[in-house]
Parts: structure tokens; C-alpha cells; sequence
């Protein structure tokens, strides 16, 4: 099985953990150096969390790299939701180490529709998260 596979049946199976066992610290430390119970790429993990902290978490498993949000209704447009799987998929800072998938729904008839995603949103996602990543992998060389 294949670690991709891995991560899409753990996040699946796993019960969810707290986003404090996940990340201990508010102090970006060197990731390379310590494992903070996550097996993945450190900058990547947190910077994934980071940024979808604005989103509720169903599942979040660091020994797999995988973090699933619940549904997210933005109140601009309450009648469109989305949710956001991310893999975590290496321990290398790169962009095929990371995999973002975006569901989206609408509302119709007073129930939930599954709809297309807008083009170019879980790409922007995982910018999102390759930014951060780099941003708290330069504080780390900045503190040194």
C-alpha cells in the first residue's frame, strides 16, 4: 500500500486527535530535529494547520499526514459550503509533498447538492500552505 493510500484510509479510520497533541508549541523550533508526534514534513504540517485554522477540523492525524475540515460555510455566501482534505505525504519541504483536495457543495431545496469545485481552489490551497511552510522554515534559518 502505497503511503498516499495510507494516508486516505487513515484519515477514514483514525479517530480525530486535538490540534494540541498535534502542535505543542506557538514557537516555530527546527522540524528536522524534532518529531513532535507527526512523522511528515514539520513545516509543512503546521503550515497546513495555519492555514486552514479559519476551517472546524474532523480529523487530524500527524502520524499520517492527514487533516480533514468539517464543512465550512462562509457567511458571505451562505449557500455554498466546502471542505479541505490535505496529505502531508513526505518528509521533504516540496510541492509533491503535499496534496490538497477541495469538496464543495450548494444549497438546493433545502438539502445539500454536490457541486463542481472553482477551478484553481485547491491548487491556491496548497500555495497557501507551501508559503507558510517556507515562511516558518526562514524563521527557523533567521533564529539560528
Amino acid at each position: 500500500m502505497t503511503r498516499r493510500n495510507w494516508a486516505k484510509l487513515a484519515v477514514t479510520g483514525l479517530l480525530a486527535l486535538s490540534l494540541s497533541a498535534c502542535w505543542g508549541g506557538e514557537k516555530a523550533e527546527r522540524f528536522e530535529d524534532k518529531t513532535y508526534a507527526i512523522s511528515v514534513n514539520g513545516y509543512l504540517w503546521r503550515a497546513a494547520l495555519d492555514t486552514l485554522s479559519f476551517m472546524p477540523m474532523s480529523q487530524v492525524d500527524g502520524s499520517a499526514g492527514a487533516i480533514l475540515t468539517e464543512w465550512y460555510v462562509n457567511p458571505d455566501v451562505p449557500t455554498e459550503r466546502l471542505k479541505v482534505a490535505v496529505y502531508v505525504l513526505d518528509r521533504r519541504l516540496s510541492a509533491d509533498a503535499i496534496n490538497v483536495q477541495a469538496f464543495r457543495e450548494v444549497a438546493q431545496a433545502n438539502s445539500w447538492v454536490s457541486a463542481p469545485i472553482r477551478e484553481g481552489t485547491a491548487q491556491k490551497i496548497e500555495e497557501a500552505i507551501l508559503a507558510r511552510a517556507r515562511e516558518l522554515r526562514l524563521a527557523t534559518i533567521e533564529d539560528d
